[in-house]
C-alpha cells in the first residue's frame, strides 16, 4: 500500500502575495485634522473592495489619502509596497462626477490620452501609445465616439471615458470614487461588467459608494466606515472582510446610525434619513 508522502512546509504555508494596500493606524484628513481614523488593515492584491459609508463618512478623502493628495495625520499606509505619492504612476483613479470639468474644448480620445501623460509626461506616446488609447476605448465601449467632445457626451458616457482614461497606463490598483452616481441602469449594468472584468485580471479595485447593492455584485470585500455619532468624529471603520462577512446588519446599522436600514437574504440596502 503506498503511503502519501509527507508535505514540505513550503507547501503547507506558502508565502502569501504582498497586499494590495496596509494600514497601521492610519488616519488621513486636511490641515491637521483627521476625517478617517483608526485604520489598521491588509487589502488583498486582486481584491475588489466596496468601501461603503454615508456622506460625510470620509470616503473621498481615503482615496486622496491613497494617492498622497491627503495629509496622513498619523500612523502609516503603504501602496503597493511604496507610499502613496512613489506608487501614484501604478494607481488609477475615476474621481466623483461633480468635480469634473466638461467645458474644456477637447475630444474623449484626448482625455484618455491624459491618461499616459502620468507615466510617459510630455513625450509623443507614440504607436504603443496610441494602441493602449484605442484598446482602453474599444473596452468600455466607446470607440465610435473617440472624436466626439468630452462635454457633450452623456454622463455615464464621461464616466467609462474617464474610467478609460484611468485603465490606458495598465494600473495595478484603481480607485473609483461614487462610479455609479446618476447613471442609468444600462450604464450602470455595463460599469458594474468592467469591475468584475479589471477584478477578475488580478488588479486591485477600490469602489467607494454608498449603494450595497454594488459590494455584492461586483465586490470580493468591503470597508464600512461610520459616519459617526458626532459631527466632528467621521471615519470609524465599521467593518471589513470578504463581503458575506462584513455586510452584515449591524456593521451596516453601526455605519449608517442615522438611516433606515434594511436587510433581506438577496441585499442589504439603506434609505436616506427618514425626516
Amino acid at each position: 500500500m503506498r503511503t502519501a508522502a509527507a508535505k514540505s512546509p513550503a507547501a503547507e504555508d506558502p508565502v502569501a502575495p504582498t497586499p494590495a494596500l496596509t494600514f497601521d493606524g492610519a488616519a488621513f484628513g486636511y490641515d491637521g485634522i483627521a476625517r478617517v481614523h483608526h485604520l489598521s488593515l491588509e487589502v488583498p492584491a486582486g481584491a475588489a473592495v466596496a468601501l461603503i459609508g454615508p456622506n460625510g463618512s470620509g470616503k473621498s478623502t481615503l482615496l486622496r489619502g491613497i494617492l498622497g493628495l491627503a495629509d496622513l495625520v498619523s500612523g502609516s499606509v503603504a501602496v503597493l509596497s511604496e507610499s502613496p505619492v512613489r506608487a501614484r504612476p501604478q494607481v488609477g483613479a475615476l474621481p466623483q462626477a461633480d468635480t469634473r470639468d466638461t467645458s474644456m474644448p477637447v475630444t474623449l480620445k484626448q482625455v484618455v490620452t491624459m491618461g499616459l501623460y502620468r507615466s510617459r509626461g510630455l513625450r509623443p506616446i507614440g504607436a504603443a501609445g496610441r494602441a493602449a488609447v484605442d484598446d482602453a476605448l474599444d473596452r468600455v465601449g466607446l470607440a465610435p465616439f473617440a472624436k466626439r467632445r468630452f462635454g457633450e457626451l452623456s454622463g455615464g458616457q464621461q464616466q467609462r471615458g474617464i474610467l478609460a482614461r484611468s485603465l490606458v497606463s495598465n494600473p495595478r490598483l484603481l480607485l473609483l470614487d461614487e462610479p455609479f452616481n446618476g447613471l442609468d441602469r444600462e450604464n450602470r449594468d455595463a460599469l458594474l461588467s468592467l469591475v468584475r472584468e479589471i477584478r477578475d485580471e488580478g488588479r486591485t479595485v477600490i469602489v467607494s459608494t454608498h449603494d450595497l447593492e454594488i459590494a455584492q455584485r461586483a465586490c470580493t470585500h468591503a470597508l464600512l466606515l461610520s459616519s459617526g455619532h458626532a459631527p466632528e468624529q467621521p471615519g470609524h471603520p465599521a467593518a471589513f472582510g470578504p463581503v458575506d462577512e462584513a455586510l452584515t446588519l449591524e456593521a451596516v446599522q453601526h455605519a449608517f446610525h442615522d438611516q433606515t436600514v434594511e436587510l433581506d437574504e438577496h441585499t442589504v440596502t439603506t434609505a436616506r434619513e427618514v425626516e
